[in-house]
């Protein structure tokens, strides 16, 4: 089939973002200027640079992490897991400003090292970063989405030593999850190598 998104797709459902699949989830932590504590699940995002690190999500309005990191230049990235997507799936309900949505998924902070933010305790992972831009997500004639998107350099990387092994984390181990689209998630349980062609190689 082919549709033109204005036209829509006559399918039950938008198949779109199952088609940008499997997404990363940014679970991700924030604080407010007065040290209430936030923490939210985005699945619009993903690494965006290597050297230094930053990575990016959207958030659909002005949600309360993005409210968040506009008011202290600052957020944490929580690698979420299989054993913690149940917890996950809590921080996702739409609740007053000012729920700890750690306390409401059970879920023990930890200490950051370079933002205020806390970290998940559990995740097997976590990137401590500090804001780099916010930009309005606009459509093809300037019309405002209501959506921003959001990039953070990573100051601070926290990874679990359990899921270090021969110098190289363990993904296996780690079990991040990742959104598929309608109701449906993935988690890494396998995963398979190939070797990049050289950049010496004649091209045709």
């Amino acid at each position: 089939m082919f549709y033109r998104p204005e036209d829509g797709h006559g399918l039950p459902h938008d198949p779109f973002t199952s088609l940008v699949s499997p997404r990363p989830i940014g679970w991700i932590s924030t604080i407010d200027a007065e040290g209430g504590v936030n923490l939210a699940p985005y699945s619009f995002f993903n690494a965006i640079c290597g050297k230094p690190p930053m990575v990016g999500f959207s958030s659909e309005g002005m949600k309360h992490t993005a409210a968040n990191i506009v008011q202290t230049g600052e957020f944490v990235v929580n690698m979420a897991s299989g054993a913690l997507a149940q917890a996950m799936n809590l921080t996702s309900a739409r609740v007053p400003f000012g729920v700890d949505e750690f306390e409401l998924a059970g879920l023990e902070k930890a200490p950051s090292q370079t933002v205020r933010a806390p970290r998940v305790a559990r995740a097997p992972a976590a990137l401590e970063c500090r804001l780099v831009s916010i930009t309005p997500v606009v459509t093809l004639d300037g019309t405002q989405t209501g959506n921003s998107h959001i990039i953070g350099q990573v100051t601070g990387i926290y990874i679990s030593p359990d899921c270090l092994k021969d110098g190289l984390f363990d993904v296996i181990t780690a079990g991040p999850i990742a959104r598929l689209g309608y109701r449906d998630y993935t988690q890494v349980v396998s995963t398979f190598s190939m070797i990049r062609p050289q950049d010496d190689l004649p091209h045709p």
